[in-house]
């Protein structure tokens, strides 16, 4: 009976651990000190989570006014282990104003997950 109270509680540690919450062992205690969620251990160990300020330089390729929406054919951004690639960001209105279609920018962006948000544009 021991062993399925047992296998019970490690299946029940599990299945909450990959959900991201605590989940008590067979003593009440804690089961989860250390986070076995890969998403918040990160790859390398960073926190995929964090915003990280990037810098880079692209094409504009579209702007969208209305969704405050700029697309860029960027360079590689190794901060974020990103490869060269034609992505949407979102831009603050002021900074989408400065630029037209077909414009080569320098751009710093903050970068969270897999989104990036244009804080500052100019052209090259």
């Amino acid at each position: 009976m021991r062993t399925i109270y047992l296998t019970g509680a490690l299946a029940a540690t599990i299945l909450l651990a990959a959900c991201g919450e605590k989940a008590p062992n067979a003593d009440g205690a804690d089961a989860n000190t250390a986070s076995t969620n890969a998403a918040d251990a990160g790859v390398g160990g960073d926190d995929p989570s964090a915003a990280k300020a990037v810098k880079s330089s692209g094409t504009v390729t579209s702007i969208d006014q209305a969704a405050r929406k700029i697309t860029l054919a960027h360079e590689p951004i190794p901060e974020v282990s990103w490869p060269a690639m034609t992505m949407g960001f979102s831009v603050k209105p002021e900074v989408l104003g400065t630029v037209k279609v077909g414009d080569k920018v320098a751009f710093d962006a903050t970068i969270t997950g897999n989104l990036g948000e244009i804080t500052a544009l100019t052209k090259e």
